[in-house]
């Protein structure tokens, strides 16, 4: 990110934080959903895993939020599985849905489309009957990294394979790639650094409600206003610290918090989409990219140098898909 644009980020994010909540109704809406459960985290700990899950929902339940979690199951696996699926109970029992994520999350451009399609299947064995025994259909499905099948023919196919098992893609149009932030965050707290905690925190929100205006525009530049989004989040310790101020940052943004269901009813959820490239993006470029439009260029850059450096030092996986 060029230097005056972070430092316009951070400026704007101090006014937020001093600024007075507002009692205006917002105007927009917004679904929370949040990947990689029981969570995503470099920190093999059990109980600190258990305590960002409670952490996190105790925060949404307070905030009267609606989310939605898509589990890994694989995750479950080990001497923690009791535990693990604690985690997914405890979602459940506070009100929030379970969607699929694949077992093992892999892309379908290295499983190919039925090896694809079977990881998926693989990946609602502990999940659907949660849901059953909660009152609840297993319905909602997020592609790994965002990669939803590549070429055309592929992609196809798992959509049909998707919906004769009763599954819809859940799509993403605000992505602020907070997994880049979290890891880094994890490692901090290992450390007892809290004062790069309190950094990456704040280098976070920026780099977010930069992320948020960014798909407000787009969505303008594609529909000529604003559409109810579905933000891309994942479970881990720094959502659950800072989950009150993305919540601040979101009214800021006059965008209320809605179920899923809520939000995929706005109609630019019917808009054609013929993207079939190996790379995942959001929905706005898939549809940017199908309809022939220009998306802003302000806004849509990567997160920064210094939080990619510290992600490599902890996790040097850049070498697979990035992480979605």
């Amino acid at each position: 990110m060029a230097t005056s644009n972070w430092a316009r980020a951070l400026a704007a994010l101090a006014l937020l934080a001093a600024a007075p909540a507002t009692a205006r109704e917002p105007e927009g809406q917004v679904a929370l959903t949040f990947d990689d459960l029981p969570a995503l985290t470099i920190e093999s700990n059990q109980g600190y895993i258990d305590d960002l899950n409670r952490d996190l929902l105790r925060k949404l339940r307070e905030n009267h939020v609606p989310a939605i979690g898509f589990v890994n199951e694989s995750k479950a696996e080990g001497a923690e599985h009791d535990r693990q699926v604690d985690n997914l109970k405890r979602w459940l029992d506070a009100g929030m849905l379970l969607g699929n994520h694949t077992f093992s999350h892999s892309s379908p451009n290295s499983l190919g489309a039925a090896a694809y399609a079977a990881d998926i299947e693989r990946g609602e064995r502990i999940t659907r009957p949660l849901m059953k025994a909660h009152g609840k259909k297993l319905r909602w499905f997020r592609h790994p990294y965002l990669e939803a099948g590549s070429p055309l023919a592929v992609r196809d196919w798992i959509n049909r394979w998707l919906r004769d098992h009763g599954y819809r893609v859940a799509p993403v149009t605000i992505d602020a790639e907070d997994w880049e932030f979290a890891e880094p965050y994890d490692d901090a707290i290992a450390k007892h650094d809290v004062a790069r905690q309190a950094r990456i925190r704040q280098t976070y929100l920026a780099y977010t409600a930069m992320r948020i205006k960014w798909s407000q525009e787009s969505a303008k530049a594609l529909f000529g206003r604003d559409i109810a989004h579905v933000m891309l989040l994942h479970c881990t310790r720094l959502n659950a610290d800072t989950l009150d101020a993305l919540l601040k940052l979101l009214r800021a943004a006059r965008l209320r918090p809605v179920t899923i269901d809520q939000a995929m009813r706005d109609r630019a959820y019917r808009t054609r989409d013929t993207y079939a490239e190996k790379d995942g993006v959001t929905w706005l470029e898939r549809w940017a990219a199908t309809l022939g439009k220009t998306l802003p260029s302000e806004g849509d850059e990567d997160p920064p140098a210094e939080i990619q450096a510290e992600y490599d030092r902890v996790d040097n996986d850049r070498v697979s898909p990035q992480n979605k």
